[in-house]
This record gives C-alpha cells, structure tokens and sequence, in this order.
C-alpha cells in the first residue's frame, strides 16, 4: 500500500450540500471549529485531487476535511457527482455526503428578511421560481445523501449544535461548548449548566472599554486585574474539573456550560474565553460561542 493510499484511509470527508438559504454556510463554520479543513463551494471534478492533496503528506495531513457542494457548481459536475464519491470510496476515503433541506415558504422568508439574492434568481427569474429551479437541479444530489436535515424549523443555534452533536465529533469523545450570552435576551434553551456572572464588577462602566468586548486585551487584562473576577473564574474551573470528567466517564457526548451577564459582551465573553482555553488542555473538542457577538 502507498503512503498516499495509507493517508487517505485516515480521512473522514464530509461533504456539505442542499438548497440555498437552508444553512450550508453554518454547518461549514461549525465544521471549520471543529477543526475540519473547510472549503466551500468546490467544484465537484476537483475533489479528488483536493482530497489527494491533502493525503500526499502524512506531516502536513489533514484527517478531517468537509465539501460545500451546492447549485453554484456546474450542471454536468452536479451530475458526475455520485461517481466522484464512488471513486473516492474506492480508495478507502469515508465519506459522509449530508443534505440540507428547507421547505419553500421557510426559504422565501429568510430570503426576504436577508435581503440576499438567490444564486439563480434573475431579471427573468424570481424567487420562488429560483427555488424550484434549484431544487429540480439538486434532486440527484439529495437522492444519493446520506443524511438528509430538515432545517425548516432551526434556528442558526440549534443547527450548529445539530452538527456538532450529529456531524462533528470524534467517536467517544466529549466535546465542550462554552457559550455567553446576556440575561436580558434569555437564557440560552439548551444549557446544561448556567452561571451568572452579574455579580462581578462590570466594564461597561469604564467609557475607554464599553465600545470593546471580553475578546479585547484591554478588556481581559481589566478584568482579570480584579480579585472577584480571578475568584469567580477559578471556582468555575474547580467545579468543571471535577464534574466534566464524570460526564466523560459516563458516555455523555455533548455538554454545553453558559456564562452569561448583562449585555453579554464583556464579563462572559471574558470567562467563556478563559474556560475554554484551560479546557482544551484537558479535553479534544472544546468550543467558544458568543451569543450576542455574532
């Protein structure tokens, strides 16, 4: 057996395909922090060599890699598409070729409230004709999916929890997502454990910081230049120390810990972002959200 044929059995593909407008972007970007090797909107012919290119050199080899493939590519590539993956399955590359779907009324409201422009939409062509057109030229992709998701009724959140949860993670793994966000907009629906960090003392106040967020090294070092906030945070990291590893022990895959405060832009996103540096020396996928910063 070659290196090239070894490395390229080491390979997990995912490719990321269905209508405009159903969230291929967000799954993209979940998948690109998950530590996949992202490329969007590559032309089915090229895949292949993509994937050859990146299995040449065992130092240099990306394991996980994911596809956007969408209307955007060209007809007779949408076409040869069920090949290309046969012939990637015939040199030992695991594939996983996943759909998203949306229904027609759902589409045209994120379009009209985006006011993006579908890709086949024309002086000649409108929206929901655009759709259709789309959806006849995507039927042969959908059928061969492996997985076809329904996003009609997810929001941006609950899709990329959906492939982190579903798409994302190492087998046996426990994968982290630390996630801030601000008390007046609600608490975030899926935490498994929320923490309030309104009691400590609050950047907004000084005018050279309120413009910044906890990302910002004015910010942080602010911060952490305050006895209650290094308190606040070390307790955290003793408790997680302790649970996390019981979670890991006992199957669970997925565990999502909320730091929320007033506006969701400074205190949280500052202990979202310290957590989830201490955790990741100690586990393999650890993940940061900012709710009200995206």
């Amino acid at each position: 057996m070659s290196d090239t044929t070894s490395n390229a059995a080491k390979i997990r593909l995912i490719v990321v395909s269905g209508l405009s407008g159903s969230g291929k972007s967000v799954a993209l970007r979940t998948l690109e922090d998950l530590d996949y090797y992202c490329v969007d909107n590559l032309p089915s012919a090229l895949m292949p060599a993509f994937v050859r290119a990146v299995s040449e050199d065992a130092r240099d080899l990306h394991p996980r890699l994911a596809v956007g493939v969408d209307v955007r590519n060209r007809a007779d590539d949408l076409n040869r598409l069920p090949g290309i993956l046969a012939g990637l399955a015939e040199v030992g590359i695991a594939y996983e070729l996943v759909f998203l779907d949306t229904r027609d009324e759902v589409l045209i409201k994120r379009y009209s409230e985006t006011r993006r422009r579908h890709p086949l939409s024309g002086d000649r062509l409108g929206l929901a004709d655009a759709i259709a057109l789309e959806r006849k030229l995507m039927r042969q992709v959908a059928a061969i999916a492996d997985r076809v998701i329904d996003t009609s009724e997810l929001n941006v959140h609950q899709l990329r929890r959906l492939v982190i949860a579903e798409l994302g993670m190492k087998a046996g793994s426990l994968t982290l997502l630390f996630e801030s966000f601000a008390y007046k907009h609600g608490v975030p629906p899926d935490a498994d454990f929320v923490f309030d960090a309104r009691c400590l003392p609050n950047p907004h106040w000084n005018p050279l910081l309120r413009p910044l967020s906890g990302r910002d090294a004015p910010v942080r070092e602010w911060l952490e230049a305050q006895p209650d906030v290094v308190l606040f945070r070390e307790h955290l990291q003793g408790f997680l120390d302790t649970w996390l590893s019981r979670f890991r022990d006992e199957g669970r895959s997925y565990v999502t810990i909320c730091i929320g405060c007033t506006g969701g832009r400074h205190r949280s996103v500052h202990l979202v972002e310290r957590l989830a540096e201490h955790f990741r020396e100690s586990f393999t996928q650890v993940l940061s959200y900012h709710r009200e910063l995206e």
